[in-house]
């Protein structure tokens, strides 16, 4: 970690986590903008479980994770959750579309 704040109490302990913590939920806010967009490109069911793209993703992380002393564990388990997730999304969302041509 190139620069953290020597927090004096635990009170700046907890603000600087509760920083952190809304600047995760935005951050992953906006990766779910752009995984909605994605999907607008994709046709069918294998281009959202692209195990190519999930293993490139994976590997990226798992990288970044060493060169920013994340736990790696942690990373790639948050990161799995997170890309069913969108898989999942996006499924839903291309059955919505599909009802909604049908009817």
């Amino acid at each position: 970690m190139e620069w953290i704040y020597d927090c004096r109490n635990l009170d700046e302990v907890c603000e600087q986590i509760d920083r952190l913590d809304r600047a995760i939920v935005s951050l992953i806010a906006e990766r779910g903008l752009y995984i909605h967009q994605a999907a607008g490109f994709k046709h069918g069911n294998e281009d959202s479980e692209d195990g190519k793209r999930i293993d490139q993703v994976m590997r990226r992380v798992s990288r970044l994770s060493g060169e920013l002393g994340a736990d790696a564990a942690l990373t790639a388990k948050i990161y799995r959750t997170m890309i069913s997730h969108f898989v999942e999304s996006e499924r839903q969302q291309r059955l919505q579309l599909q009802d909604g041509l049908a009817s």
